[in-house]
Parts: structure tokens; C-alpha cells; sequence
């Protein structure tokens, strides 16, 4: 009976079963590539999301205000995946009826890579106290080159990702689809094709990500449960928001340089949360705050740029 209401294993039941219905019920009752069933979907995942917090509110007293800001950190952050989901896809010309495969496999190594990540940190902070300097510089340094980047309008390359080079170097690629497939037998031995290819993409650039992840969850909690639970419940809805915001983040020139600003933001509080007590609330007002700030800022941009309909 106390296994039943460990919150471990209340997460691990509730990721599982809302996996299970994404991956094999859903896509039943649902047109694939439908804007409304991705818009439907996503408001369902971010409800989840969001209302995992009430069992932690109940479960663990005092550490919903944690989750939420961890959650909400971890969603901002989850931007640069849609990012590279649209780099890759756009790069291996992925059919849009597979990309949804891809996604959900992509997702669910991410969500494993994650735990790795965070418990190796958490026991690393535990062992080595002084290592949130580095991992507080490493977010602002992120930040910096994020927002560089941004400023000069560099762009995802997925094909030019070590990972994925030494994936087409192991073995044979087969240029042409076969159907839902990740590879195919034929005489000559076992072919690739470019849907493993992208899969291969899509997890080394999440392995990146975790990089900047982790420490920004590190700063808000050293609660294992929080940490993980947070991440996962961001990570497991990325595929419904990603058909949502597909084209709209291309219109949203200011999302990159706020991900600088948050990053830099949560490293400096990471640096310095040994000398100064910081309020749990304080980084989850920030974040919302600068996220509005750029997709206000965005949509204003973009009106400007607008042909007047009153002109010549």
C-alpha cells in the first residue's frame, strides 16, 4: 500500500498512461495535422501539467510553488525544441503524416535523458557544493550566445550535427521513404533512412538542451521529485504544442533573445543563491513577465512591418 502512494509511482502511472493515450489512442479520434485537435491537445497537456500540481500541493506540503515555477521554467525553455523540430523536419523533407512518430520517439528519449541529467546534477551539487558557480556560469554564458545568435539570425543545421554524421557514417542511408519505417532490410544488408536520421537529430540536440536545462531547474529546487516531475510533465506535451506553434514561432522574432534573458537571469540567481535568499515566486513572474514582453513585442513588429492597406 505505501507503494501505491509513493509519488514516484504515482508519476511513473500517470506518465505512462497519458503517453499511452497519446501515442496509440489519440491519433484514433483525431486528424492528424488538424490545427484544432493540436490546439485541444496542447490546452489538455499544459491542464496536466498544471494540475500535477495539486498532488504535489497535497502530497507534498509546501512544494507546489516550486513545481509551478520549475514547470513554467521548463516550458519556456522547451521553445528551442519546437525550433529544431522544425529545423529538422524542414532539413530531412520528413512527411508531415510521420512526423508525428518521430516526435513522440524523440520525446520519450528525452524524457529518460532528463532523468539521467538531473539526478547526476543533484548528486553532484550534493558531492561538490561549490559546482552551481559553473553551472550558473554555464547559463549565462548559454544566455549570451542565445541572444548572440539571435541578433545575427543564425539558424538550426541539423545535418551538420556530429552526431547525426557519424549515424550516416555507421550506416548506409537509403535517400528515399519507406513509409513509417527507421530502416529496411534489402540484399545488400540493413539501410537507414532520413527518418532515423532526424530521430538521431532531434535526441543529440536534446542531450544540448539539457546542458541549459538541468541547472535552470537546479536553481528553483533540489528536490528530486519536483525536478524531474516538472521537466517531464514540460517535455511530454512538446509534440501537440509543436503542431500548434509550428509557424507562429516564425513570427515570433523576440522569442529567442527572452530565452537569452531568462537563462542569464536564472544563472545569476543560481550564482548567487548561497548569499542571497531569493523567493520561490520571484523567477516564475520573471519569466512570464519577459515571455509576454516578447510575444507582445513580436506581434507589434510584426504589424509594423505590415503593408498599409491606406497606401499609394
Amino acid at each position: 500500500m505505501g507503494m501505491l502512494l509513493s509519488p514516484w509511482f504515482f508519476l511513473a502511472l500517470c506518465v505512462v498512461v497519458l503517453f499511452a493515450l497519446d501515442f496509440f489512442l489519440i491519433p484514433r479520434f483525431t486528424r492528424e495535422g488538424s490545427l484544432q485537435s493540436a490546439i485541444v491537445e496542447s490546452i489538455a497537456w499544459i491542464g496536466a501539467g498544471v494540475g500535477f500540481s495539486l498532488y504535489v500541493w497535497w502530497a507534498l506540503k509546501g512544494m507546489a510553488l516550486e513545481y509551478l515555477t520549475a514547470y513554467v521554467i521548463e516550458k519556456s525553455l522547451s521553445a528551442d525544441n519546437l525550433f529544431v523540430f522544425a529545423a529538422t523536419f524542414g532539413y530531412f523533407q520528413i512527411p508531415h503524416e510521420h512526423q508525428r512518430r518521430v516526435l513522440m520517439l524523440g520525446i520519450l528519449g528525452a524524457a529518460i535523458l532528463r532523468g539521467v541529467f538531473i539526478f547526476a546534477g543533484i548528486a553532484l551539487i550534493e558531492a561538490v557544493e561549490w559546482i552551481v558557480y559553473i553551472m550558473g556560469a554555464i547559463l549565462i554564458v548559454t544566455g549570451i550566445r542565445l541572444g548572440v545568435q539571435a541578433l545575427k539570425g543564425e539558424e538550426e543545421r541539423p545535418g551538420e550535427n556530429a552526431t547525426v554524421r557519424f549515424a550516416a557514417r555507421l550506416l548506409p542511408v537509403d535517400r528515399d521513404y519507406k513509409g513509417k519505417h527507421f530502416w529496411h532490410r534489402t540484399q545488400n544488408g540493413i539501410y537507414i533512412t532520413p527518418m532515423l536520421l532526424a530521430l538521431v537529430a532531434i535526441e543529440s540536440a536534446d542531450v544540448i538542451f539539457a546542458v541549459d536545462s538541468v541547472p535552470a531547474l537546479l536553481a528553483v529546487t533540489r528536490d528530486r521529485f519536483i525536478a524531474y516531475s516538472s521537466n517531464v510533465f514540460a517535455i511530454l506535451g512538446l509534440r501537440a504544442l509543436y503542431f500548434v506553434l509550428a509557424g507562429a514561432m516564425l513570427h515570433l522574432p523576440l522569442i529567442h533573445p527572452a530565452l537569452a534573458v531568462i537563462l542569464v537571469s536564472i544563472g545569476i540567481k543560481l550564482t548567487i543563491s548561497h548569499h542571497v535568499a531569493i523567493p520561490t515566486w520571484l523567477p516564475l513572474i520573471l519569466v512570464g513577465v519577459v515571455l509576454a514582453a516578447a510575444i507582445a513585442g513580436s506581434l507589434w513588429m510584426n504589424s509594423r512591418k505590415r503593408p498599409s492597406l491606406t497606401a499609394g
